[in-house]
């Protein structure tokens, strides 16, 4: 009986074949709402294969049958993620003829959000709502928020006071939308969000809150209003909506997410 295990050279390279696919896959749906939904379907098929080896008949066909339509549903719901890995396969081949290594692997690494900056952007808050200029601010906590970067005009811009408040001016061309802030980096700007649905939420409330609300109900994000109306700071987070905060929520809040960053 041969005990010993033959790899030949193919078969290593068949594994960092797919290997590599796997991390690009990774690699485009971090930061998106499709890696929450990855994770869903990956817990129900390990859900299965426990149902299945307890012998539980009736769950486990029930659940066979989700699972033998698993791969039609992955194209649905993965349709954008899919479509995303196969122009980044093309574009890669277009520009280098090659898969380069550097390129596929490349990946910058973000700067945490400083105590300095914080006050850079309180104070900015506390500015626009002394002159009642409408504001939407998004800090997410672990997520990139691709998705909705992509849905606005890429800055990569330093973090100022004064440069927040410009974009928000009323007669700029970046004020309609929000910002998105990412790690050190003004990452976006003019950036469109998914507004909630909720019924219970008071009626009087303008889109950018019922935005503010909408995108931290689908991600980790924080979310700030500064009301054009009223000249009140909100904070979105987690599905809620904190009313006319102070500076010094406000700076906690900040904080918070700064120290689950680091």
């Amino acid at each position: 009986m041969n005990l010993f295990i033959t790899i030949r050279v193919l078969d290593v390279v068949d594994i960092l074949l797919v290997a590599l696919l796997l991390y690009q896959m990774y690699r485009i749906i971090k930061g998106t709402i499709a890696f929450s939904i990855f994770i869903g379907i990956f817990l129900v098929y390990v859900t299965w294969l426990v149902v299945k080896a307890m012998n539980m008949e009736l769950l486990s066909t029930l659940m066979g049958q989700f699972i033998g339509v698993g791969v039609l549903a992955l194209i649905v719901v993965f349709q954008q993620e899919i479509r995303r890995f196969l122009l980044l396969i093309g574009t890669n081949y277009q520009v280098s003829r090659s898969f380069g290594l550097e390129k596929l692997f490349a990946s910058e690494k973000l700067k945490p959000t400083t105590n300095l900056q914080i006050k850079e952007i309180v104070r900015a808050c506390d500015n626009m709502a002394r002159s009642k200029t409408g504001a939407l601010i998004i800090i997410p906590h672990n997520s990139e928020l691709k998705d909705i970067i992509r849905s606005g005009e890429k800055m990569n811009a330093r973090i100022s006071s004064a440069l927040i408040e410009t974009i928000f001016f009323k007669n700029t061309p970046l004020h309609d939308g929000a910002m998105v802030i990412l790690g050190n980096r003004i990452a976006a700007s003019r950036c469109i969000l998914p507004i909630s649905e909720r019924h219970d939420l008071d009626p009087n409330l303008g889109l950018r809150h019922r935005a503010a609300v909408g995108v931290s109900e689908v991600t980790d994000a924080l979310a700030i209003v500064v009301s054009e109306e009223k000249g009140t700071i909100s904070l979105a987070q987690h599905g809620e909506l904190m009313h006319k905060i102070s500076l010094v929520q406000l700076t906690t809040e900040l904080e918070k997410v700064i120290i689950e960053e680091a």
